[in-house]
């Protein structure tokens, strides 16, 4: 994905609105790219807060600027950046990262970024993709920097085995009927969701942009029984799916990166085992809501 999200962002310098901000990190694989547009490719060095200061005076100016770095540095670190010189000052930006929750786990704690998409969901109207094919990235990447409104693109080193470019609404790829379960894939996580619920009578949905959630689409396809699996912080759309049902009976299992601090470094394959997203993880856990019986108001 990341080496996609270049060659894109790269093209769309073709447009003099473009402006890439970066801190340090990708500098090496924008460098023929630096100097060609040498005015609009600008690394401000590790310096992250001042990136997202960067990109919001380049917004206030009418650039559309595509700020770039590992997801802690881009959305916890310049937080307050965030918050203030792009969300408070009404100006759009395109925020991509890479790392997502625990790509680089072998690095430690300062590289995991589970709660990135929650902090996002504090701003005010921001689109967030999170694809889950390397396909999926030039054409959400596209449709980012054209727009006006700000947008994050949470990339990542985990991948589905095929593409779905046209996932933004829910986009059922299983249907077990009408009322059946109904399960709820974001990005990168369908493929174990899928061989988690194999033989399982639950309808499956996909969609790449949780952000704004498809809650149409959702209203249209739930019954009683919702299971939510995102590749962040366990529980980050609760809220929405909640909302969406309010007016109806209905269970949730939200499942995702869990908040325990592992203490841990290990793979992304491991942490994926621990925080139980894999497909047998994801298994007992369905299999476990499923088979519970509501207690009777």
């Amino acid at each position: 994905m990341r080496e996609t999200f270049v060659r894109t962002a790269t093209a769309l310098l073709d447009d003099p609105r473009t402006t890439i901000v970066l801190a340090d990190i990708s500098a090496a694989a924008f460098a023929p790219a630096a100097r060609r547009y040498p005015d609009r490719v600008l690394n401000v060095g590790i310096r992250e807060q001042l990136m997202v200061g960067v990109a919001g005076g380049l917004a206030l100016t009418g650039q559309r600027p595509i700020v770039h770095s590992y997801a802690p540095f881009l959305v916890e670190r310049a937080y307050e950046q965030v918050k203030l010189d792009l969300d408070h000052q009404g100006v759009g930006a395109v925020l991509v990262s890479v790392g997502a929750s625990y790509d680089r786990a072998a690095a430690g704690r300062t590289h995991l970024a589970p709660a990135d998409v929650a902090l996002i969901d504090t701003l005010r109207d921001w689109t967030v993709h999170v694809p889950g094919h390397s396909d999926e990235v030039p054409g959400l990447l596209r449709d980012a920097v054209c727009g006006q409104d700000s947008a994050y693109l949470r990339l990542s080193t985990q991948s589905n085995a095929r593409a779905y470019p046209d996932a933004g609404d829910l986009r059922v790829l299983r249907d077990a009927g009408r009322g059946a379960p109904l399960l709820v894939a974001v990005g990168p996580v369908l493929d174990a969701a899928l061989a988690a619920v194999a033989g399982l009578p639950v309808t499956v949905a996909y969609t790449h942009r949780p952000r704004p959630f498809d809650t149409a689409g959702l209203r249209a396809l739930a019954g009683t029984e919702v299971i939510l699996v995102e590749p962040y912080l366990a529980g980050t759309s609760a809220r929405v799916v909640g909302a969406a049902l309010a007016d109806r009976p209905h269970r949730l299992l939200a499942l995702g990166v869990g908040r325990d601090d592992l203490r841990r470094y290990g793979s992304a394959e491991d942490h994926t085992r621990w925080h139980g997203l894999d497909a047998a993880g994801l298994r007992r856990s369905v299999e476990g809501f499923l088979a519970a019986v509501p207690v009777a108001a």
